[in-house]
């Protein structure tokens, strides 16, 4: 206690305090007295045996409520020290997440500042900070909180007097800070300067005994301030150094300190002080940013700042970069909206879209925004040379069966029905708007070796639904027929969501994730089929309109394809699956201790793990040797 109560001694000229700091000092050190006797008289009057018994009643949070309602009513004679202790029993007593106690202290802090804390609002807030670090551990999240709720107050309603006394006491605190007598977070200490809006004429008043300022105490604060932003500098606190010259309005440091922080990765920073520095700074920066490739960054800083005209290249080529990372995702919709109309970077998504063979988006596109003189355009052969995709013709797929009517569905289940493996999948519509509930289900694919299924579900659904439960459950809940899937956890979610009144989506028999068989390699089931079947999966459709009637035929081979692929991919897996023989390069491929029967929620088995159902083991091998 008696650290925060002495003369302030710092580690500079100035060592002088003024006759009104020295009252100031002696005022708050009878404070701090008398809060401890007030603290004291708490413990007199049974506060913690009263807490106890409360907790036992589970009324904890209720009671710790009342005693901080009650004792911030009125601040007016409530001194910081039994105002900190009351909200740290407040913090410790609560029984909600930190993150949750945090928030809703701070808006507590917020409304008692309104009840008269004395002499003012920042100047109580100052006062606490001077507390604080008697509170250990507390002091660093509780910084931040009361200086928090002071910057939401100060929006508000401001006092005058309180705010210019409190701008000086900031900036000897912020000195207190620095010369060590007084330990705070350097985080804090910018929040600090910021809250406050010190000034270096509010620190120089306290860098020379002299009543009059005069010039040569500014000069000293600066000194002060730049030795100390050299010595953030230093340590690679650039954030902080940065947040310290914007707030002095130092400018001395040039581009050899801009070029610092990108060498040290210290993006946000750099960002930051070219910002604060100007244009000219801005596109030194851009320019950097070109010539180490870092595109994105370049991007960003053109787009913020309104730079498009001075790096008109730039712009481009990074638009153009971000439109072919969302068209390799197959997120067609998402990268025409990021044209923004632009007819050059329209163009480009019709050629990247000519690439991927995706015919019928380069015909959207061309009648949508009246492009001509695609049709003569030849794609490189490097391209298509390099994405070598799997045929449906490769797998031997006879036919491709639409089903949206009753009699096709039943016709479709009886097929089903014969056959022991099959390959499931699901598609629907890409929703891109945050905060709106997922598309239903569109479709769902069942294959078997030779045709593959579709299911409108939504007609489906409208039309028979009870037909369509009871045909989809004796598929899927048929302990007879095993189950393929490529991580089924989400379609199986998606179902529940999208046909909740189904029955048939709330439990599943014998269901092989494969994806849980194998680590599983970059691309998904594309990766995974290039891995095993030596070429991937055209992933361009995966995000087109599935609630479009008709389908194209690209998208229906493009469905059938997702779910038979699964087929081969498990006889490859049967096929390799013997025990191991002690040869390397040879690896046993456990794939039945992966077969699980699911009710409602699915989650996946851990990898290794042994089933517990003895029966199926018999059904496995069946399954095996029938494929």
């Amino acid at each position: 206690m008696c650290t925060y109560t002495k003369s302030y001694k710092y580690n500079f000229a100035a060592k002088f305090h003024t006759h009104k700091n020295r009252e100031r000092n002696r005022s708050l050190k009878n404070s701090f007295r008398l809060s401890l006797r007030i603290i004291a008289d708490f413990s007199g009057m049974g506060l913690e045996e009263r807490l106890t018994d409360l907790h036992k009643k589970n009324e904890k949070t209720e009671q710790t409520g009342t005693i901080c309602v009650h004792a911030f009513s009125d601040l007016t004679y409530i001194s910081p020290v039994v105002f900190l202790y009351l909200l740290k029993e407040c913090y410790t007593h609560g029984t909600l997440k930190a993150t949750t106690k945090f928030r809703a202290l701070q808006h507590q802090v917020y409304q008692v500042l309104h009840n008269d804390p004395q002499p003012g609002p920042s100047t109580f807030v100052i006062q606490c900070l001077y507390v604080l670090p008697i509170f250990g551990i507390y002091c660093e999240g509780f910084s931040h909180l009361i200086v928090s709720a002071l910057r939401r107050y100060l929006k508000l309603a401001t006092n005058q007097a309180d705010s210019l006394e409190a701008k000086d006491l900031a900036g000897q605190l912020f000195l207190d800070i620095v010369g060590g007598s007084l330990n705070h977070d350097e985080r804090i200490v910018v929040k600090i300067l910021e809250v406050f809006d010190v000034k270096l004429i509010n620190i120089g008043k306290f860098m020379c005994h002299a009543k009059e300022m005069n010039d040569s105490s500014s000069d000293a604060a600066k000194k002060f301030v730049e030795q100390y932003i050299f010595g953030l500098v230093e340590s690679q606190s650039y954030m902080t150094a940065v947040s310290l010259l914007e707030q002095f309005s130092i400018r001395q440091s040039g581009k050899s300190f801009l070029f610092t922080m990108i060498q040290s990765k210290e993006f946000k920073a750099a960002d930051k002080w070219a910002t604060f520095m100007g244009n000219q700074m801005l596109c030194v920066l851009v320019q950097e940013y070109i010539d180490r490739n870092l595109l994105k960054h370049a991007y960003d800083i053109i787009k913020k700042n309104n730079l498009r005209q001075e790096f008109p290249d730039v712009y481009h080529k990074c638009k153009e970069s971000s439109l072919k990372k969302l068209a390799e995702k197959g997120c067609w919709e998402v990268a025409e909206a990021k044209t923004n109309g632009d007819r050059q970077l329209l163009e480009y998504l019709v050629y990247l879209a000519m690439e991927a063979g995706y015919t019928e988006k380069v015909d959207e596109l061309c009648d949508r925004y009246s492009l001509t003189g695609f049709l003569d355009v030849n794609v490189p052969e490097a391209s298509l040379l390099q994405n070598r995709f799997l045929h449906l013709n490769e797998l031997a797929v006879e036919e491709i069966i639409w089903v949206d009517e009753v009699d096709g569905l039943r016709n479709a289940t009886c097929h089903i029905e014969g056959c022991k493996v099959l390959g499931l999948d699901c598609e629907w519509k890409p929703n891109y708007e945050k905060g709106v509930k997922p598309n239903k289900v569109s479709i769902m694919q069942i294959a078997s070796d030779k045709m593959v299924f579709i299911f409108d579900l939504i007609k489906l659904f409208e039309d028979v639904p009870d037909v369509l439960d009871n045909c989809l459950a004796r598929i899927l809940q048929s302990p007879s027929i095993l189950k393929l899937g490529y991580n089924f956890q989400c379609d199986v979610k998606q179902l529940a969501h999208s046909y909740g009144e189904l029955e048939c989506f709330k439990h599943f028999e014998m269901l092989l994730d494969v994806q849980n068989v194998f680590k599983e390699p970059r691309g998904g089931l594309s990766g995974l089929a290039k891995k095993i079947l030596g070429a991937g999966l055209n992933k361009t459709r995966r995000n087109s309109n599935w609630e479009q009637r008709p389908l194209t035929q690209n998208q229906l081979e493009y469905a059938a394809l997702d779910a038979v692929v699964l087929i081969h991919i498990f006889r490859h897996v049967g096929s390799h699956s013997q025990p191991a023989t002690g040869n390397e390069g040879h690896e046993k491929i456990e794939w039945k201790s992966y077969i699980v029967s699911q009710m409602d929620n699915i989650k996946k088995p851990k990898k290794g793990m042994k089933s517990k159902k003895k029966p199926k083991e018999a059904q496995i091998d069946e399954h095996c040797q029938s494929s």
